[in-house]
């Protein structure tokens, strides 16, 4: 048998336990409140896009500078 081969057993702490009602993913189950998980991928995609767009238009062409 290898010398410390479980020296880490236990390390990492306790997965906290989920209702069915949150493991199925209906509102209001968890008391965390952290809003809807898809709306806010929608406000980011959004908020990229819009800078993406904002970053292109306000650079030059590199075509036309070579």
């Amino acid at each position: 048998m290898a010398k410390g081969r479980n020296g880490m057993l236990g390390v990492g702490g306790q997965r906290r336990t989920m209702s069915r009602k949150a493991l199925r993913g209906e509102a209001g189950a968890s008391q965390r409140g952290g809003g809807d998980a898809v709306a806010q991928k929608k406000a980011l995609l959004s908020k990229m896009r819009e800078r993406n767009a904002n970053a292109a238009a306000s650079e030059p062409d590199q075509a036309d500078q070579a």
